[in-house]
């Protein structure tokens, strides 16, 4: 009797067809009061998304064309004379492309980001914990990568300030050289010997940018102090004028050669100081070509540097460069008496067949 009752308790009867029908007019009533809150949810979920997708296209396309404008406005710049004074292609367009990247990237997570929290809204999800969450959890990014977000922040900061760009001679304290390719995390710099040094942008903490502005080319003439500083002032302001109006050095010099002045003066010589403002970056070549042309004004002008031998007066004798020089004593040849004492003997060849000890050699062994 007890084993029966298990029996039909276990086994599994079969839904009549009356029940069917109740589950299925169930299921269809639930589906009926309920149809038109999905679909309106669903077609709020589509429109968000399709109003997030558009707008971002719209707004990245828009941000594209103007970084394109800003890149032809900078070719167009390219041939002036003085476009050492503005930025130079290629720097200008990595700095635009950088920027539009940092916008475009910021765009893409706003409106994706909020387009996706507003879908989680719609769909009834309480957003607290997951906002809560995701505080938490970039709490602990910043911690753990904290110096990739400093270099992060510090190379948005340095593109959008334009404290340097490519081509431009730069002072970083880690490391200098020329900046190669300027980068939201890592700048490239070459240095004076062709390395390459990447320097982490949260590393710099400062920088001397030697290609902004204009440079300063200044030289030094070493004179001998009885020449005349007012003749020597003239030739020298005269190589400027003839430098500043040929090519390619009417560009590259932005102010007059000037003549300071002295800069030092001692017994043996005097120092003139020259200046001129020269194009960022032309400061070494001003210098040798100004260096070049007073030599050469001076050699014509009859004026001597320090090191050079002076001149001698008209139909005066020139100075014998040997009178200085004490004549050869009469003993110092090879064949004077103390010339042959002090000579070492000449030893006789002998043969070790021929040679006999001498008695100086030491005791003889008699049996």
């Amino acid at each position: 009797m007890l084993s029966r009752f298990l029996a039909d308790a276990t086994t599994p009867t079969a839904p009549t067809l009356r029940e069917a029908q109740e589950n299925a007019g169930q299921a269809a009533g639930w589906v009926e009061e309920n149809w038109s809150v999905w679909l309106g949810a669903g077609l709020r979920i589509l429109l968000i998304l399709v109003v997030a997708f558009v707008l971002r296209s719209v707004v990245r396309r828009t941000i594209t064309k103007f970084i394109a404008r800003m890149n032809r406005g900078s070719q167009a710049t390219e041939g002036l004379p003085l476009r050492g004074l503005l930025v130079n292609a290629e720097r200008r367009r990595q700095r635009s492309e950088a920027i539009g990247s940092v916008l475009r990237s910021v765009t893409s997570f706003v409106i994706l980001g909020t387009a996706a929290l507003t879908v989680l809204s719609v769909l009834n999800i309480n957003l607290a914990p997951l906002l809560a969450s995701a505080g938490v959890a970039g709490i602990a990014l910043g911690f753990g990568a904290r110096n990739l977000v400093t270099d992060f922040l510090s190379g948005v900061f340095m593109i959008l300030e334009d404290q340097y760009g490519v081509g431009d001679v730069v002072d970083a304290g880690v490391a200098s050289g020329e900046v190669i390719e300027v980068g939201l995390r890592v700048t490239k710099l070459r240095g004076d010997e062709g390395e390459i040094w990447y320097v982490r942008n949260g590393e710099i903490k400062r920088i001397g940018n030697k290609s902004q502005g204009w440079a300063t080319a200044s030289v030094d003439i070493h004179l001998r102090p009885e020449e005349d500083l007012e003749k020597a002032r003239r030739t020298i302001a005269e190589a400027g004028e003839r430098m500043a109006a040929e090519e390619p050095w009417n560009e590259r010099l932005w102010g007059p050669v000037e003549v300071l002045g002295l800069e030092s003066m001692t017994l043996e010589s005097v120092v003139i100081r020259t200046s001129a403002r020269t194009m960022p970056g032309k400061r070494l070549g001003v210098e040798r070509e100004l260096r070049w042309r007073i030599k050469q004004a001076f050699d014509g002008a009859g004026i001597r540097i320090v090191g050079a031998e002076p001149e001698p007066a008209d139909g005066a004798p020139r100075p014998d460069p040997l009178a200085g020089v004490a004549p050869p004593s009469a003993l110092a040849g090879s064949t004077s008496p103390q010339s042959v004492n002090a000579s070492p003997l000449p030893q006789s060849p002998q043969s070790p067949q021929t040679a006999s000890p001498s008695p100086a050699s030491g005791p003889h062994l008699s049996k």
